[in-house]
């Protein structure tokens, strides 16, 4: 990317809709008789750097990892603007599952929110969901109207996704 295209970066564009196919879901807080639970929506790191290298290049990105307090992990994602690196960083514990890649993931999740990227899903209505036997979601939450992408088609197939 040449220094005039790198200018004109629209950082603002981090912060559009993601299509519901980036979005994943876990259970949150549940009901007292386990049947049901608060769907939290975040996004995949995939999705993350794929706005990323849309809206900057994937040569004006890049992020890093340092170990964080208390065994976590802290993640920066820096954006190269007029030349130089800006860092924003965030960080997580190690996760249950997975524990280094987890830390890894959502550390880079939560810098990304630093950035607006995905910030929005924190606006998104409460939303209670049925929960099966095994503790999992019986039906596929639901991204209101009001947070798609502009001119985003809803597909009637869409899978259920979620992590635990």
């Amino acid at each position: 990317m040449s220094k005039q295209q790198e200018q004109s970066i629209d950082l603002k564009r981090l912060q559009d809709y993601f299509p519901p196919e980036d979005i994943e879901w876990k259970v949150g807080v549940v009901t007292k008789d386990r049947k049901r639970a608060m769907a939290m929506a975040y996004l995949t790191n995939r999705a993350i750097m794929d706005r990323l290298d849309e809206v900057c290049g994937p040569e004006n990105w890049r992020n890093e990892f340092r170990p964080g307090p208390a065994g976590g992990v802290l993640c920066g994602i820096s954006i190269r603007i007029h030349g130089e690196w800006i860092t924003k960083w965030d960080g997580s514990e190690n996760t249950t599952f997975e524990s280094v890649k987890g830390g890894l993931s959502t550390s880079m999740k939560r810098a990304a929110v630093q950035w607006g990227i995905g910030r929005y899903l924190y606006k998104l209505p409460a939303q209670w969901i049925p929960l099966d036997e095994r503790g999992n979601f019986a039906r596929q939450p639901q991204i209101p109207a009001d947070f798609l992408p502009e001119g985003y088609r809803r597909k009637s197939t869409h899978r259920l996704r979620q992590t635990g």
